[in-house]
């Protein structure tokens, strides 16, 4: 019987043992679940109870936030304290329950219900708000000037002038007269005293043998941005040029360029040494080649026409992948004009190849590129080695917040002339968007180069993709050739011309092909992927449909690209009237959110407002992509530099 007793005590024992030593994480969760049953539903509320609009707000927008036992609980007590103090009734608890409830299953139902007043004027003052203080952030930059100037303080007021003036005729026109015929090219023009827009190149007074050089190429007339641009840009002013791809924005640049700098040659011939008067900066390769052989073709027409009139005027190419060696010679004679990347010169501005004391005149061609984060070190760096003042130019299809904020900067009272809306599409180019998956786009990639004849131009954001496309298609027994940044100065060359010429059919290429370069007889391009970011893929389309021709632009998109991008090809497409495919249609996005906020879906002004910092029409600027990509940059290189690393290829 002893025994019996002896056993059950010691079972008891051992059963609180085991209740005691249960772990400390069960031991809490059981508490926390005892403590959460013995609480009413009715006070289970969120911290939005107190702020009931923004609550309904994020409940709308379907946000959900990760949650750990301990924020639970945290929060249970919180809200047991808060609804005393708020003295908030169980009526007014249940109405918000059942309106959270109703928006939720709205939700759930496709189903937008409009917030009421308050809530929408809330959101909207939170998001104008955030907006502009991440503007007011981003106007604290360094101007892009010479630091010379900075440093003695020395600011310019009046733009440069020079000898060319508009006929007496032209000149004698009225506002209205000028503003009509800038209205019947649709060219939208700003700034002080805008020189008038000249129809003609014998108007522009153009020399005959440059006039019949253009004639040659089958350029009869010019484009609107030269109606405009040219007289702009030969009167002495700074300019802004935007204008879709494909219109004629580099003549506008070059040609001036070369008639300035025969001027100087006849009033004061170059000696060893000096020069150069004029300076172009391309981002690539291939596009700084193409603008130095427009320059080659300019001023040859003039020498050989009359060498005694228009003396000879020697420009040089300076890009990656030419050894300086061979150039020894054009430095040792002198050089009136550069055309160049940012890199290759700044190296012969470091060695004193070559001065820029005498250069007056530079172009940013696709200033876009050139601006942003990629080359603006450099960019800083080159204007350190201006003396006094220069005309400057910038020409871009596109004009994100960085071309903005150097304009205001950098130029002198600026004219801006613009052909169609900043950063919007070729209207002579038909967008196709078409859904693919990733491992059927190289089969379907044949059927897409059926669509048009010869010439292609194929699109990849890598290079691997580039190689792979160029083997497959060599399978395929097509004419083929690739570019990309691995690949050789010789090589590059060899693929352009050859493109060109057409000798190949299909040319595979990164973006290193997107942005300037003309292939005039180009009648298809396929983005095998779609960029990342949305000026690239108006650089891209508009290799097609240049000089009035109609192209076509076939984009792969599928699930591994970011929403973001979509959007901004979504409200591209729209601007454009192209049709838009339903998996574009059907992404939620910024603009559609603030239409529900300010419950007005008819009203379209804010639809139309676009992103202040990359001009993207998809998102808002507290959402901008670029801005977060170089925000992550910037820290990145920040805590590099603590971090005593640093340094790379330039």
């Amino acid at each position: 019987m002893d025994a019996n007793n002896n056993k059950r005590d010691i079972n008891q024992i051992n059963e609180e043992e085991n209740q005691r030593w249960v772990p400390f994480k069960e031991r809490k969760l059981q508490k926390f679940k005892k403590l959460k049953a013995d609480n009413n539903e009715n006070e289970l509320v969120k911290d939005e109870q107190v702020q009931p609009q923004q609550s309904i707000v994020e409940a709308v927008e379907g946000e959900v936030v990760k949650k750990t036992l301990f924020d639970e609980k945290l929060e249970i007590l919180r809200n047991k304290h808060r609804l005393r103090r708020a003295g908030i009734t169980e009526e007014q608890q249940e109405q918000q329950e059942k309106q959270l409830q109703k928006q939720l299953q709205a939700q759930q139902d496709g189903i937008e219900l409009p917030l009421d007043d308050e809530s929408s004027d809330d959101e909207k003052t939170k998001m104008s708000k955030e907006e502009k203080e991440i503007l007011k952030s981003l106007s604290t930059f360094v101007p892009l000037v010479s630091v010379k100037d900075r440093a003695k303080s020395i600011v310019y007021t009046e733009p440069l002038k020079t000898t060319w003036t508009a006929p007496s005729y032209i000149r004698s026109r009225t506002d209205q007269e000028n503003e009509k015929i800038r209205r019947q090219y649709f060219i939208d023009a700003s700034g002080d005293n805008i020189p008038p827009p000249i129809p003609t190149f014998k108007e522009m007074k153009i020399p005959y043998p440059i006039i019949g050089q253009l004639e040659k190429k089958g350029i009869k007339k010019p484009t609107p941005v030269q109606i405009q641009g040219l007289p702009v840009i030969l009167s002495g002013r700074d300019m802004i040029g935007i204008a879709f791809t494909g219109s004629g924005k580099t003549l506008v640049f070059t040609l001036p360029m070369v008639l300035f700098a025969v001027e100087e040659e006849k009033k004061m011939p170059i000696i060893r040494g000096e020069g150069p008067f004029g300076l172009i900066l391309c981002p690539s390769r291939e596009l700084a080649k193409q603008t130095h052989e427009l320059v080659e073709e300019l001023s040859t027409a003039l020498e050989n026409y009359d060498s005694h009139r228009y003396p000879r005027v020697r420009s040089l190419l300076a890009i990656g992948g030419i050894d300086m060696r061979d150039q020894e010679e054009s430095f040792r004679r002198g050089i009136h004009m550069i055309v160049a990347t940012p890199g290759r010169l700044l190296d012969l501005l470091r060695k004193k190849k070559i001065n820029l004391s005498l250069c007056k005149y530079l172009g940013l061609d696709e200033a876009d590129r050139l601006i942003d984060s990629t080359f603006e070190e450099d960019i800083r760096e080159i204007l350190s080695f201006f003396d006094g003042q220069k005309q400057t130019l910038l020409f871009s299809a596109t004009m994100p917040k960085k071309i903005q904020d150097f304009a205001r900067s950098a130029l002198v009272s600026p004219i801006e002339v613009n052909v169609g809306r900043a950063g919007a599409a070729n209207l002579d180019v038909i967008q196709e968007v078409e859904f693919v998956k990733p491992e059927a786009k190289i089969v379907y990639l044949l059927e897409c180069l059926q669509k048009t004849p010869p010439p292609v131009l194929i699109f990849c954001e890598n290079k691997k993709d580039v190689d792979d496309i160029y083997e497959y298609l060599l399978l395929k027994s097509i004419e083929v050739v690739s570019i990309h940044g691995d690949k050789t100065q010789q090589e590059r060359e060899h693929a352009v011309k050859s493109f060109k010429n057409q000798e190949k059919d299909v040319l595979v290429a990164t973006d290193v092909a997107s942005k300037g370069l003309d292939f005039p007889d180009i009648q298809h391009v396929i983005n095998f992927d779609m960029p990342k970011e949305i000026e690239n893929y108006i650089h891209r389309i508009g290799r097609t449909g240049r000089r009035g021709k109609t192209g076509v632009a076939t984009t792969f998109i599928n699930k591994n690209n970011s929403e973001s991008v979509l959007l901004d090809l979504k409200y591209l497409l729209i601007e454009s009237k192209q049709r838009v495919p339903n998996v574009l249609l059907e992404i939620p996005d910024d603009n559609q959110y603030l239409l529900k906020l300010q419950n007005r879906a008819g009203d379209e002004t804010d639809l139309n407002k676009p992103c202040e910092y990359c001009d993207g029409r998809g998102h808002r600027l507290i959402n901008c992509p670029k801005l977060k990509k170089q925000s992550n940059q910037n820290k990145s290189n920040f805590s590099s530099s603590r971090m005593g690393g640093g340094g790379g290829d330039w």
